[in-house]
């Protein structure tokens, strides 16, 4: 992935190629570019979408009081074997909002409080298909 910096440096070098008669395709193929990529470069104005970059945090986003609110209610003896999917709708039951169920996922899994329970097991990795492979005419034998 190319760095913020390195972008803009790329994009004004073909711009002053293109301002001196250079066609683009031979322009970004100078610079190893693909011309659609400069393209999607210029209509992005979002900069860095690398997992790691430096965001804003959102004006909607729970507050650290909210967070605890949920982790305090998920805590509580009463839903202390009950998963999200019950705790809000008994919640609603009691006329008591906190946040979306989706929510409540989110910030338990964010505290390493989603664990699986009792009985249920982690998903198990599907082996590859078998093959079958033709010894000879009108025999087939499983080959792994």
């Amino acid at each position: 992935m190319t760095r913020l910096g390195d972008r803009q440096i790329l994009m004004r070098d073909i711009a002053q190629a293109r301002a001196k008669g250079s066609r683009l395709a031979p322009a970004c193929a100078l610079a190893g570019l693909d011309p659609h990529t400069l393209q999607c470069w210029k209509t992005g104005d979002d900069g860095d979408r690398r997992p790691d970059a430096d965001r804003p945090v959102s004006s909607r986003a729970l507050s650290e009081a909210e967070q605890a609110q949920i982790i305090a209610v998920a805590n509580e003896p009463r839903f202390a074997e009950t998963p999200p999917a019950q705790i809000v709708p008994a919640l609603a039951d009691e006329g008591v909002y906190i946040a979306s169920e989706s929510s409540f996922h989110r910030v338990l899994r964010a505290h390493g409080q989603m664990n699986r329970r009792g009985r249920a097991q982690p998903p198990r990795a599907s082996r590859p298909p078998a093959t079958h492979i033709a010894t000879r005419p009108g025999r087939c034998g499983a080959g792994m």
